[in-house]
C-alpha cells in the first residue's frame, strides 16, 4: 500500500497539525477531508525511493547475482563468458 501525504487546503489545525501521512490502497478514491478534524485536504507530492547505484557492476558481480553475461564477438553474434 502506498503512503500518501496530505495537507489542509486552508488554515491550520491543532488536532492534526495541518498535515499527515496515511497508508491507503491505490484503488480507493482520493481523500478529500481529514479523518480527524474533517477539514478539506489536498494530497501533496512526497518523496519516493529510487535505486542508488554507487558504481557500475562488474562481470563477477553480475555472475554472482545469477545473470548470464554475454560478450559480443561479431555483429549480432554473442558468446557466453
Amino acid at each position: 500500500m502506498p503512503l500518501y501525504q496530505y495537507e489542509l487546503a486552508e488554515g491550520d489545525c491543532k488536532i492534526c497539525g495541518g498535515h499527515f501521512e496515511l497508508m491507503r490502497p491505490a484503488d480507493r478514491p482520493e481523500l478529500t477531508h481529514c479523518p480527524i478534524c474533517r477539514k478539506a485536504v489536498r494530497r501533496v507530492l512526497g518523496g519516493f525511493n529510487t535505486p542508488k547505484v554507487a558504481k557500475p557492476l562488474s562481470v563477477s558481480d553480475a555472475k554472482g547475482a545469477g545473470f548470464t553475461v554475454l560478450k559480443r564477438v561479431d555483429k549480432g553474434v554473442y558468446e557466453r563468458q
